[in-house]
């Protein structure tokens, strides 16, 4: 299984990791998504792929907008 990091800023609070996991989830080849919060700087998303799964940075970034407008300041592959 591959794992993508994402550096998000704006994450503040319990209901907006719920809202980024669940968005995150909802895209093809994800198979989990674990969020380390840290309210007032970069939360860091770890992002667990199926095997042979690729998705790609663009929908990583458009999943975390439609999350609540967070913003995915670096992703790490």
């Amino acid at each position: 299984m591959a794992n993508v990091d994402l550096k998000v800023s704006g994450m503040t609070c319990m209901h907006c990791e719920m809202h980024v996991k669940e968005e995150l989830s909802a895209l093809d080849g994800v198979n989990n998504v674990a969020v380390e919060l840290n309210p007032g700087a970069e939360s860091v998303v770890h992002v667990g792929l199926e095997n042979g799964a690729t998705v790609s940075d663009a929908a990583l970034r458009e999943a975390v907008d439609e999350a609540g407008g967070y913003t995915v300041e670096s992703i790490v592959r």
